[in-house]
């Protein structure tokens, strides 16, 4: 399906309604917010200060509500004084989304709006991001998915209108290695040190990683940071707010690999083309199958930890580890686009 017809089925799903947009100021939600102002009859970004997010993305967000036209409301939740997630379990995304949300729901019932929508999309769902989960539970629209759209899309679309976003607006708690307890102090000194790095460097994307007193340093652009004087002073400068060392990672951010789904030859089978993904996460064989249903004849094994879809004349077979493999399929192109309609109803291991 091409870039159009996919924008066109989102405005088609917004056309009309009442709705509250989950607002980052990120490229996805900005998007959503954009087309929202377009066809909604009523629509308000409500962006989160969660006490993890950088004090510039909450100024971007605001900044960006603002060149789209869009009512904009910022409200506090602090998840610093909730021990579930200052622990910092492995779960902490899904307990951040899901106090976010709670707050969002609040919202949506005082004010009576129809459903609240967040900007998650179709590669999301190919990341190991439990707090997808908050969506289904909470139904939360997804309109990105419903429209079969990738990360790499929504950019082309905003590049196309040059419509500004915020590149990065991941919070500062990943910035933390899970168990480790995330405190004030960490994220006030990692947003501080962060913001040396954006000043210094003129990159749009820095990260700090804190590891109990130890710095590794990610930049984009290697050269922009390789230089005795700025060596020095990021040395001083991180010291004095607690970092005890102080490393640069020498392995550039690099760009992300479009393909969905690659070719994988069949040594027994050379006429029969067959495609794969590898999920980061384990799948709910039971849940998926109930979901797939919908779609087609589906055979499965929960003991096994298999599915087995028939649709389209296509085969495509979901293991409990994260495996999907298509068969019987034209090429690639065909194997992504049925991809992009069964990634919305797999489910994840809770």
């Amino acid at each position: 399906m091409e870039l159009d017809q996919k924008i066109g089925m989102l405005r088609d799903s917004l056309h009309n309604k009442k709705v509250i947009v989950a607002f980052s100021g990120g490229a996805d939600s900005t998007l959503i917010a954009y087309i929202v102002k377009e066809v909604a009859d009523n629509s308000l970004a409500v962006t989160v200060d969660n006490g993890v997010m950088s004090s510039e993305c909450l100024e971007e967000a605001a900044n960006i509500a603002k060149g789209i036209g869009i009512k904009h409301l910022i409200i506090k939740e602090n998840l610093l004084e909730n021990k579930s997630f200052s622990s910092n379990p492995t779960n902490r995304c899904y307990i951040c989304r899901n106090m976010i949300y709670s707050r969002l729901e609040e919202i949506l019932k005082d004010y009576k709006f129809d459903f609240i929508v967040d900007g998650t999309n179709i590669t999301d769902l190919m990341e190991d991001r439990p707090g997808v989960q908050v969506n289904l539970e909470k139904k939360i629209k997804t309109p990105l998915i419903q429209a079969g759209l990738t990360s790499e899309e929504v950019r082309e679309y905003l590049n196309n209108l040059k419509l500004e976003y915020h590149p990065s607006t991941t919070c500062l708690a990943t910035r933390i290695p899970t168990g480790l307890e995330i405190t004030p102090k960490r994220i006030n000194r990692i947003s501080y040190v962060e913001n040396i790095l954006l000043n210094i460097t003129g990159l749009k994307k820095v990260r700090v990683r804190d590891h109990d007193g130890l710095a590794i340093i990610e930049v984009e652009n290697l050269n922009k940071i390789l230089n005795r004087g700025i060596i020095g002073y990021l040395d001083s400068e991180f010291k004095a707010v607690g970092f005890e060392r102080v490393m640069l990672n020498i392995d550039e951010y690099k760009p992300s690999n479009n393909d969905l789904i690659v070719y994988k030859p069949c040594k027994d089978e050379k006429n029969k083309i067959m495609f794969e993904i590898e999920l980061p996460y384990q799948i709910s064989i039971l849940d998926t199958c109930k979901s797939l249903a919908e779609l087609g004849d589906v055979k499965c094994s929960e003991n096994i930890g298999v599915a087995m879809l028939e649709a389209e004349g296509s085969n495509i077979t979901i293991f409990k580890k994260g495996k999907i493999v298509a068969r019987r399929v034209k090429d690639q192109k065909e194997a992504q686009e049925l991809l992009i309609k069964i990634l919305p109803f797999i489910r994840r291991i809770k």
